[in-house]
């Protein structure tokens, strides 16, 4: 007896071609079958290639989600840095400026 998925007699349906229920079947019934298998292996290796394809999109998209996260975080934390560095070097200036106006002083120095 011939067994056939309910996708198999739909894709048979549509080419208009109606197979026996029973075994043998001829040569042009078994290349229609074989043709509306392949059809149907073909239809799922494409559903699998854009399932494939879809999920390793959404995995870049998140992945430059994250880049732009932490490239926002690095941003931020660099301002915070010059920030920090132009307050060092004006006190590094200040002091600098405040020590050569200063003439030297001299000392006394007691020997026992």
């Amino acid at each position: 007896q011939l067994q056939l998925t309910e996708e198999e007699k739909r894709l048979l349906a549509q080419e208009g071609v109606t197979l026996p229920g029973d075994l043998p079947l001829t040569q042009a019934e078994e290349r229609l079958l074989k043709k509306v298998r392949r059809k149907i292996r073909n239809k799922q290796s494409a559903q699998d290639s854009r399932r494939r394809k879809k999920e390793y999109l959404d995995g870049l998209e998140s992945r430059a989600a994250a880049c732009s996260a932490l490239n926002q975080e690095l941003r931020k934390k660099v301002q915070e840095l010059e920030k920090s560095n132009g307050s060092l070097l004006r006190q590094l200036q200040a002091l600098i400026k405040e020590t050569s106006t200063k003439p030297a002083q001299t000392g006394t120095c007691v020997l026992v």
